[in-house]
């Protein structure tokens, strides 16, 4: 290998193997950190990766695209996993994908690389979009390939090659594993595993909980134009900013919460909290669009 470019969030995990791909394959690292609303900042990924020798650095806001071209088309098709997970992080993968290999072609890269774990669903997200778009790309997944298999672990590599993390000194690691975007956080982890256990109120961040919800209800007016909103209360706004403006009123009035355990790609079941605000509101949105303009014949064919 002479060059991969890597999926790179600036955190952990990713910087880790930033330093195992130089390392193990002799390897010139481009970094592609994706700016697809997960609401922090991407800037800082550029300063840690210019730490560790990458001359070579994508950092690109892709909230538009991703809102425009994958979410919106996803509630156009009423796509929804085993009848209630909206599929937040799932349509994510392929644009990262797709940026992964378009950048891969341009530099010349002669692979791409994840973090993804080897027990979940986003190494085959990653993978399959990535070979739709060039069946000939080479994939390195280093958690299928290194001896790395404990937090511990990843904390002694980073301090043995003096790699900056934010948070390695903290006493307590966060509880939960997080993914983010426009379209939701799910939570994972933790006192999550065992089904018994009620999600703790403080976990959730864009939600109130009914309890706290406003007493008096709020309408929304929604205007649609080919099956995607284009305005809220009759303000004009772009996909992202549907979606933004969505998140806010409908987690000020506690909707979105969902708890499930749902089953995974890999043959594994798996706990999950989401919130998806914006998504939930969508969703009723446009099945309420379709009872108003299909027929029967419309909903069997």
């Amino acid at each position: 290998m002479n060059k991969v470019v890597l999926a790179y969030s600036g955190g952990l995990d990713t910087s880790i193997i930033a330093k195992w791909l130089q390392e193990t394959y002799d390897c010139e690292v481009v970094t592609f950190t994706a700016d697809i609303g997960q609401g922090e900042e991407v800037e800082p990924a550029r300063l840690k990766a210019k730490a560790m020798g990458i001359k070579e650095i994508y950092i690109e806001d892709l909230r538009e695209e991703f809102a425009r071209d994958f979410v919106f088309p996803m509630f156009r098709a009423n796509a929804i996993y085993e009848g209630e997970y909206l599929l937040g992080t799932s349509i994510a993968r392929p644009l990262i994908s797709k940026r992964l290999v378009e950048i891969a072609k341009e530099v010349g890269a002669d692979a791409i690389s994840h973090g993804a774990t080897g027990k979940g669903n986003d190494q085959v997200r990653f993978e399959l979009s990535a070979y739709a778009m060039n069946a000939e790309i080479k994939i390195i997944a280093p958690w299928r390939e290194w001896d790395l298999s404990s937090r511990e672990s990843l904390m002694k590599y980073a301090e043995e090659h003096n790699i900056e993390v934010d948070y390695k000194k903290q006493s307590k690691k966060s509880p939960y594993s997080m993914d983010a975007n426009l379209l939701h956080i799910s939570y994972e982890g933790d006192l999550l595993e065992d089904p018994w256990q009620e999600a703790e109120d403080e976990m959730w961040r864009w939600t109130v909980s009914p309890e706290e919800a406003p007493d008096r209800a709020e309408y929304i007016e929604l205007t649609y134009e080919k099956g995607d909103i284009i305005a809220i209360n009759g303000e004009s706004m772009s996909p992202a900013q549907v979606m933004e403006e969505l998140n806010k009123l409908g987690g000020a009035h506690g909707i979105g919460r969902l708890d499930i355990v749902e089953n995974r790609f890999v043959g594994m079941k798996s706990r999950g909290c989401y919130e998806t605000p914006a998504g939930t509101i969508m969703l009723r949105a446009h099945r309420a669009i379709e009872s108003l303009t299909l027929d029967q014949r419309s909903c069997t064919s």
